[in-house]
């Protein structure tokens, strides 16, 4: 990719690729349920964002029906899933259940950063080109941190949210990879990402309902008598 009117794509994905690690730091840091779930929203149009610049540049049909999925499955269709099987009050409410408070969780967050780029370092600079040398630190280091949220968090929707920013970082990779990825492969995970909202949400309201709350150590008052 030349110069001329595509120039200025790679610093449009690098301003995409910054703002996708804000907001997985803004998940990170977040204590608000609804919160949570929005800058999830911003994240997943981020990465659709990226995945359109490096389609515009590569001429990839592929990476531009990967914009369009993310943005129906991520962005519209997973938030509604939540909406309608998860009651309000578990949105409302303030999110206190965390293994470390909020100045710890962004020390560790910045640190598994600049591991993701320690790591991402040797292969971003054997000269893939100026959208892998982006996306790959910057998609290991969502994956870093949703796994992060997973691990700290004790609510089942936070969680969730934790694990499908997970598979944003790692598709935060994937787009610039394997941008002939199979139009097949991108719809079933679509699909995935769906069912394992609904599932999950539905289990979330089963165990609010039997036990009044949402926190995974909850679970034990689910077991069998």
């Amino acid at each position: 990719m030349a110069g001329g009117a595509t120039s200025y794509l790679p610093h449009l994905n690098a301003m995409a690729g910054g703002l996708f690690l804000l907001a997985a730091f803004a998940i990170v840091a977040t204590r608000q349920m609804l919160a949570c779930l929005r800058w999830f929203v911003a994240q997943a149009f981020l990465l659709a964002a990226s995945a359109s610049v490096i389609a515009i540049g590569e001429g990839s049909g592929h990476l531009a029906a990967v914009a369009v999925i993310t943005v129906a499955t991520k962005a519209v269709a997973m938030p509604w899933l939540l909406r309608r099987s998860v009651r309000g009050e578990i949105y409302a409410r303030r999110e206190i259940s965390q293994v470390l408070n909020i100045p710890t969780s962004l020390l560790l967050a910045a640190a598994l950063t600049l591991l993701a780029g320690a790591l991402a370092y040797p292969v971003a600079t054997l000269g893939t080109g100026p959208f892998v040398a982006v996306n790959l630190p910057v998609g290991l280091a969502g994956l870093f941190l949703g796994a992060y949220t997973v691990a700290v968090r004790r609510e089942a929707v936070s969680q969730l949210l934790g694990l499908l920013a997970m598979e944003n970082g790692a598709f935060f990779v994937a787009v610039a990879i394997a941008s002939d990825l199979p139009f097949i492969a991108e719809l079933t995970v679509a699909f995935d990402v769906l069912v394992v909202t609904l599932v999950i949400g539905l289990l979330t309201r089963r165990i609010h309902e039997r036990v009044g709350g949402t926190s995974v150590g909850l679970l034990a008052a689910l077991r069998e008598r």
